[in-house]
């Protein structure tokens, strides 16, 4: 018995924990360079269809949990022109949690033409998740229509 437990002791002690997979992060809707027609809403809402390998949820709800988050997304993330009015993005998902994120292209100065999604994941607290030192980003250059 006393063999069996130091054998038991001593695999725990040399096997490491299996490490847990990186944050990622990518666009799955629209692909890129895809031709995508704004809504027919006044903020010319679109839906942006995410994947990632942690869990979005709504912001303040993860509990320290690493693996969980929610995502921030620019239109034409060069600059702020189409940020909401008074706010450093176009829209965030961290009232719903989700891999559905809302592009709100009617707050750009030109709603329809070419744009570039990008999205971000933050953690509870809106602050990046990094990876690394680098924030987990994707980006995805689009065409939109009226």
């Amino acid at each position: 018995m006393l063999r069996l437990s130091l054998t038991l002791t001593l695999l725990v002690l040399t096997n490491p924990a299996i490490a847990q997979d990186a944050p990622r992060l990518s666009i799955k809707w629209p692909p890129a360079g895809a031709t995508v027609p704004l809504g027919a809403d006044p903020e010319r809402a679109v839906g942006i269809v995410v994947d990632t390998n942690i869990a979005l949820k709504p912001a303040g709800t993860c509990q320290g949990d690493p693996a969980c988050g929610h995502i921030h997304m620019k239109i034409d993330p060069d600059g702020d022109s189409c940020n909401i009015p008074g706010r450093p993005y176009n829209s965030m998902n961290s009232d719903t949690g989700g891999d559905l994120v809302k592009a709100r292209f009617g707050h750009c100065p030109a709603p329809a033409g070419r744009h570039v999604i990008g999205i971000l994941l933050a953690d509870d607290h809106h602050r990046p998740i990094l990876v690394d030192g680098k924030p987990v980003t994707a980006l995805v250059e689009v065409q939109t229509t009226d």
